[in-house]
């Protein structure tokens, strides 16, 4: 044995090597955490190399509980295999050059770096220290140096600053979001002094809190400016052969675009790069963790043979190895100066841990925790059980107390060293356990007593919900060409916003062309006449002829049928509303703690759904809402709050979900949620033997059960629930025929909430209002990326590489195979392909146990790539497998491949897609276009716009009926649906519906100035457009307030155009319930002209002529308001005033 131990470790000199081994488990963080802690004096920082981006994952989660005050950093990969012609994505750039930055200025105490990334050359620190700005309150600013020290940074002029690396100028006010920072900031100038700097939310562009300075790191990890650029192209024709023009790259960075894979070029930005290793203080001390050399190796082995495969491409040449990387044995000869510990399993001469016994839960056995109670009955050591979570160390807690064990709690590992007590439980994430001998420590992770590892929790910290204004999209999208609907004129193309000077300075309208080359231009207040075309394929959308009555026909014929679909509506609706619900009662400060137990931010959407699901439930009607949001935008959290009112109500509660796999996971996440409450949860499904679901159906008749998870299972007649009041579906539209109808009994008795996340159209959801309450979360969790989704011929070359990528940055694979009987061979062609990978199989014909082994194995990460069918396309959460590959995915729909490819992108990591084909070019033009429309809609939030398209490749008629497709593709989607909702509404109130009648009051207003956003003030045309769109479609002085205060917070202080166009909508809002048609400004008066029979009281009519001595009645249908004041808010103020008065 050695003469050392973990609590006094040996300091190892500089320039030599000392091995510690027998390091089982976690003992490696522990090392590390103690062994800077014992010599801090003489270790001003201890750089971790790791053989993968996993163990460096792993060991930062460790080491931030076993050493809670050390400044724990990782320098990340770039998640780009070697020569990728893409770049990393923004926010790894962004973490690495924050990470450097650290570094570089003594921030730093403890840096985790995979084997592969300390191999990178980057750049010297000399660039960051000239690169990096700091701005502070009350400094002054020359704009014109400034924005040469933004371009000089690397940082891109934008119109709204959304993502690390942008910034904006507008007037007085700076958004910039620096590199490395959580939130871009907005500077607020005065003059040419810095008056205040503020954060601000990058989704809806407001301001947070003020800060004093702000730190500018640069924007790549290259210089962009003209010297360095000039440089650049000086290195290429040194380096390359040949004619330099020939590449794009070349031409790009001569004319200030870094093009996509620039990364791979970075040796031509500088005189000499530099490695990690000039990063790091001098004293340094490096740890190796893992197999250092074998890693090395087979990245360099991976790297020269990309070299040589892509070597040829003379448009893009390629930078030898060595100038990107340093080899094996420069990699060694720059670490031998330091102090190196070495750190490996194998137990050696002098292990300073042990592997712990076999401790494994044994469910067959009379006494399951036979093993762990032998262990513990030897009295060796004091032993903590780490649970993964509050949620598993309460059921952990629960089947102790069964085997008549109880352990104490304790909270972090400082409060374990100071227990004495024997058996302990706690939540700690360590991967796997361990003995420490010399202080009688056991530490056993749920890993040993389940003989794997339960999906981790890692609670990602609170973080700000993003606000998608999910209308606006509707015109901000719009690209020249687009059909639209003028809900009076009909159907013309979109081309684009005009000025127009109509004798009271300019306008601007949007410009329309129609049939026959007639032309409509719609003033930008107007915008709310205006929807987007949608109902067939765009290319083929009718195009109306102005003043032909053709477009009245068509609204004629389509409102008939529109009258019928809102009586069957409103049958259904009065048939609901005679039942009798259940009113839960509500106890507010257990339902916010149980709220708080909920790990991340709310996003808005998520939140309206929540309250309204509460209302719902606590209103004494019954329940019937359905919930569609987005693969991972949770749904599942709507769901337990309702569970979680239902039981305290002292109600049960079924979950019932369409598969397996999709049951467990709810179980667990139920599990974990309610642990610290005395709620009884059980699942019945398929992995669950026959004694255990025999149990658990007599608990659930007994009324001992709180809430059940199941699949169809729980519809069968052998349940009879005691006191059920709520019922949770997740995925309805997957249950078979027998069990919808069954569904459809327990609807008539219980509260019902669906979850769905198959995309319904937001407008046809609220033209359902009346039959089905519907909450929609359209919100993406922060951090959470686009998923890059590529079509791509199926070839060894292209599988290789895409699973490759993944693997490399410790990733894992979901590849899709949907035909059972080949699966097998397709295992075996991977295994050849990619003899590194671990490959399991998963399909709905293999026995239950079988399956979740299987799954078991894949969330463990055991198993690398998960080969399956479509039992995966709900209900399997593994944050860990970032890339999809589906094959022959011209055979899938449009809504399953959104389905299949929300499988991956479930973490803050770049997730990729693989759609692959047997011939790109000999796809169908159905399949072509359903593949383009998934590539092209990466963005999150995606799947109700994906709806919109269906509608448009399929049309209406597979999505909503054959009976209404007709009429849809006439008039388009929107406005169909604007008409049924209005509809409905009529003949709810006992009126019949006069759908030949506009559907807004479109009010004319002319206030004898102009009403818009000036170029000078907006630049972006979209941006205009899109707020235009917001402005017409508020029916509200609140939201109209709300756009106000948003567009003074983003690009400052109203010009009076502006000032105008509010006043303007303002008008229209009130002019609307009194039937007002248009408000004219003429020299020295206003005239208001109203609808035929207005909605207004003629006694108030008389009653203001009377008392206003300005104001005449000026023929059958107008007023007139004479010796109107000059100046424009006191001139909208006495309209307002006007118009009040006849409310």
């Amino acid at each position: 044995m050695s003469d050392f131990s973990l609590s006094a470790l040996p300091a190892v000199k500089p320039g030599s090597r000392f091995v510690f081994s027998g390091l089982q488990g976690a003992a490696d963080a522990l090392l590390l955490a103690r062994y800077l802690e014992q010599h801090r004096a003489a270790v001003p920082m201890l750089a971790v190399v790791c053989a993968n981006a996993v163990d460096a994952q792993r060991l930062a989660e460790e080491l931030r509980w076993f050493a809670p005050q050390a400044r724990v950093k990782l320098l990340p990969d770039w998640e780009t295999l070697p020569y990728d012609n893409f770049s990393p994505h923004q926010d790894l750039i962004s973490e690495r050059l924050a990470t450097l930055h650290d570094l570089q200025n003594g921030a730093c105490d403890i840096l985790l770096v995979p084997a592969s990334t300390a191999l990178q050359r980057v750049a010297p620190p000399s660039f960051l220290a000239a690169y990096t700005f700091f701005f502070k309150k009350g400094e002054k600013l020359d704009e014109a140096a400034l924005k040469a020290q933004f371009t000089l940074a690397g940082y891109e002029h934008v119109s709204a600053v959304m993502r690390p690396g942008e910034y904006s100028v507008r007037g007085g006010l700076i958004d910039l979001f620096p590199m490395g920072s959580p939130l871009p900031y907005r500077l607020d100038l005065f003059g040419d002094e810095i008056e205040t700097i503020r954060s601000f939310d990058p989704d809806t562009q407001r301001s947070l809190y003020p800060v004093n300075e702000v730190r500018l790191l640069p924007g790549r990890e290259f210089p962009m400016d003209e010297a360095s650029r000039t440089a650049f192209r000086g290195r290429w024709r040194e380096v390359f052969e040949g004619d330099p023009t020939r590449s794009p790259i070349y031409k790009d960075i001569g004319n200030g675009v870094p093009s996509a894979g620039i990364e791979y070029y970075l040796p031509l930005f500088f005189e000499d790069t530099a490695t990690l290793f000039d990063y790091l203080p001098g004293a340094t001390h490096l740890a190796f963790v893992g197999d250092i050399e074998g890693a090395v190796r087979r990245f360099w082995a991976d790297t020269t043979q990309r070299y040589n495969f892509m070597r040829h491409d003379r448009e893009r040449p390629l930078l030898q190895p060595s100038a990107l990387y340093l080899d094996e044995e420069a990699f060694f000869v720059a670490a031998k100066p330091h102090a190196r510990l070495v750190l490996h399993a194998e137990p050696g001469d002098a292990p300073l841990s042990l592997p712990l016994p076999n401790v494994a839960v044994n469910r067959r056995a009379e006494d399951p925790l036979v093993n762990l109670e032998s262990f513990l009955m030897r009295g060796n050591c004091r032993v903590m059980i780490c649970a993964e979570s509050a949620g598993r160390r309460e059921t952990l807690a629960q089947m102790f107390a069964a085997s008549g064990l109880h352990p104490e709690g304790v909270a972090d590992y400082a409060d374990l060293m100071s227990s004495d007590a024997q058996f302990v439980l706690g939540v700690a994430p360590l991967y796997q356990g361990f003995i420490l001998g010399d202080e009688r420590i056991a530490l056993i992770t749920e890993t040993e007593l389940y003989a794997q590892t339960v999906r981790r929790a890692g609670r990602r910290k609170q973080e700000q919900a993003t606000a998608v204004d999910s209308m606006v999209r509707d015109l901000a999208e719009l690209k020249i060409g687009d059909p639209v609907v003028h809900s009076e004129h009909g159907i013309g193309r979109y081309q684009g916003l005009v000025s127009i000077d109509m004798g009271n300075g300019e306008e601007e309208f949007l410009h329309l062309d129609y049939d026959k080359g007639s032309k409509l231009y719609v003033p930008v207040h107007q915008l709310h006449v205006i929807s987007r075309y949608s109902g067939a394929d765009p290319e083929t959308a009718p195009l109306h002829s102005l003043g032909s009555g053709q477009w009245e026909k068509a609204k004629r014929k389509a409102a008939q049928q529109i009258r019928d679909t809102a009586a069957e509506l409103l049958n259904l609706y009065a048939r609901r509303a005679l039942r009798q619900g259940f009113a839960f009662p509500l106890t507010p400060d257990d339902y916010a703690t149980f709220a708080e137990s909920f790990g991340f931010e709310e996003t808005p959407d998520q939140a309206a759904a929540i309250a309204a699901v509460i209302a719902d439930m606590t209103s004494g009607k019954p329940m019937d809402r359905l919930v569609c949001g987005d693969v991972g935008f949770g749904k599942t959290e709507v769901a337990l709050r309702a569970a979680f009112v239902a039981v305290m109500g002292g109600k049960q509660v079924a979950i019932l979900a369409p598969t397996t796999l999709l049951a467990e996971q709810h179980y667990q996440t139920l599990v974990d949620r309610f642990a610290d409450w005395p709620v009884r949860i059980a699942e019945i499904s398929r992995f669950k033997n026959k004694k255990e679901i025999d149990g658990a159906v007599e608990a659930i008749n007994a009324g001992t059960i709180d809430i059940v998870i199941g699949t169809h299972k729980l519809l069968s007649p052998d349940v009879k629930f005691d006191r059920l009041g709520l019922v949770i579906i997740d995925e309805e539209h997957r249950f078979g025929v027998r069990q919808k109808e069954a569904l459809k009994t327990l609807r008539a008795e219980v509260d019902v909430l669906t979850l769905t996340a198959t995309p319904i159209p937001r407008t046809l959801g609220m033209a359902l209002e009346g039959l089905r309450d519907f909450s929609v979360i359209a919100t993406a969790p922060q951090k959470r990326l686009a998923i890059k989704t590529f079509l791509r011929r199926e070839e060894d070359g292209v599988l290789r590489e895409a699973i490759l990528r993944e693997l490399k940055r410790g990733g894992q694979v979901y590849f899709l195979h949907n035909e059972v009987e080949t699966i097998e061979n397709k295992r075996a062609k991977l295994e050849e392909l990619i003899p590194e990978a671990r490959v399991v199989v998963a399909h709905g014909q293999m026995h239950e146990r079988e399956l979740e082994r299987v799954m078991r194995d894949f969330v463990a990460q055991r198993a690398n790539i998960l080969l399956c069918t479509t039992i995966i396309e709900t209900g399997i959460d593994v944050p860990t497998a970032n890339t999809i590959l589906i094959h022959r995915a011209d055979k899938f729909g449009l809504a399953q491949l959104h389905q299949l490819r929300g499988r991956v992108g479930r973490s803050h990591h770049q997730a990729y897609a693989y759609l692959l084909v047997h011939d790109v070019d000999g796809l169908t033009k159905q399949a072509q276009r359903r593949l383009e429309a998934i590539q092209q809609m990466e963005e999150l939030g995606a799947g109700f716009y994906l709806a919109m398209h269906d509608l448009e490749i399929r049309g209406a008629g597979e999505v909503l009926g054959d009976k209404q497709s007709g009429e849809i593709s006439e008039i388009g989607f929107q406005l169909y649906t604007d008409m049924l909702n209005q509809a409905v509404k009529s003949l709810k109130a006992g009126k019949e519906p006069d759908l030949m009648a506009p559907l807004a009051a479109t009010t004319e207003i002319n206030l004898g100035t102009p009403a818009l956003l000036p170029q000078d003030y907006c630049g972006d045309v979209q941006e205009r457009l899109s707020l235009y769109k917001r402005l017409a479609n508020c029916e509200s002085g609140d939201t109209i307030d709300n756009i106000q205060e948003e567009l003074i917070d983003r690009f400052g202080k109203l010009p009076p155009q502006a000032q105008s166009l509010i006043e303007t909508h303002r008008l229209r809002i009130a002019a609307a319930p009194l039937g007002i048609r248009k408000i004219d400004t003429g020299t020295n008066a206003v005239t208001l002209q109203f609808v035929p029979n207005p909605p207004v009281d003629a006694i108030k009519i008389i009653d203001l002529v009377q008392k206003n001595r300005q104001i005449k009645l000026a023929g059958q249908d107008r007023l007139r308001i004479e010796n109107i004041p000059a100046e424009f808010a006191a001139l909208a103020q006495t309209i307002r005033h006007a118009m009040r008065q006849l409310t």
